[in-house]
Parts: C-alpha cells; structure tokens; sequence
C-alpha cells in the first residue's frame, strides 16, 4: 500500500524546469585620442518602467576611496531608477569595468533576482556611459517564463555595440 500511495504523489510533483537567461555585450572599439574603458549597468525593466532587479554594474572598483563610486551616477536611467539605493559594491552584481569586445553574461532562474521574478513582459536595459565620451542606452524586450527558447538583438549606436539575448526554458 505504501508504495502505490508513493508513487501516485510522485506522479503528482510536476518537475520544475529552470530557465536560463544568457547575454552579450558588445564594447565597441572607437577611434579616439583618450579612450576611457564605459561604465555599464545592465537591468529589468518592468512594462512601468520601474527596476524589477539589477543584473550587472561594471565600473572601476579599484580608484583609491572608492572615487569609482563617484562616477556612478553617469549612468543616469540606471542611477533614477535603482542605483542611488544600493550601497557599492553589490555581490554577485558589481564587477570591474570590460575592455573591447563581446562579453558574455548568464543567469538561472534559480537564483538572484530571476528567482522570484513573475511571468510577464520585460526589457532588458544596458546602459553605458564613458568618461570623455558618450552615454546610450538599449532596451531589448522579452517575455519571462514563456515555453521555448527567444532570441533578441538590438544593435546599439556609439557606446554599445550588439547587444544579444538568448532565453532558454
């Protein structure tokens, strides 16, 4: 008896599949005199605009008494929106600033701020920012927790190049 009752509620626990979120960045190389490596902060963005979660924060950790923190607030969007709340550097979040080329950035559903994210419409915003330089900002949509797999590119103008992203459920 015990081992029918077992395996009729085994049957009932559906697995849980995890999600994995997987994204490039792309530093463009620019031709100029001085080139300063961007600040970039990358997010979700709820459809009001408001910051679901903070994903990335790249800026330079290592100027003496914290003076990096200073330039933060370049990333203008980011900083409005969540960025004057946090206290830097964040775990698991901030990291140093990236040289040119494509940097590849992944994430599970099991941890962070995808963990307790609900199924919905998102944007996933990378916003950049150089000392001497300019500022963009590229918004790539998405659905969370939608069956299959989505893959969205913006291309960005000055600051970010293509911006590629990659939703495995």
């Amino acid at each position: 008896m015990r081992v029918l009752l077992s395996v009729a509620l085994t049957g009932l626990v559906a697995p849980v599949m995890a999600t994995d979120l997987n994204l490039k960045v792309e530093v463009p190389r620019l031709n100029v005199a001085e080139y300063h490596r961007p600040y970039v902060a990358i997010w979700i963005e709820k459809p009001d605009q408001s910051v679901a979660g903070n994903l990335a924060v790249w800026y330079d950790m290592k100027k003496k008494d914290n003076e990096g923190n200073k330039w933060l607030k370049d990333l203008r969007q980011w900083w409005r929106r969540s960025g004057r709340e946090l206290q830097m550097p964040v775990d698991g979040v901030s990291g140093a600033t990236r040289p040119v080329g494509e940097h590849q950035l992944s994430f599970s559903s099991d941890k962070g701020v995808l963990a307790n994210l609900p199924a919905g419409d998102y944007q996933l915003v990378v916003e950049a920012a150089r000392e001497g330089g300019g500022r963009e900002v590229v918004k790539v949509p998405f659905k969370w927790q939608a069956k299959g797999e989505q893959n969205v590119k913006v291309q960005g103008g000055d600051e970010l190049g293509l911006v590629s992203l990659n939703i495995k459920s």
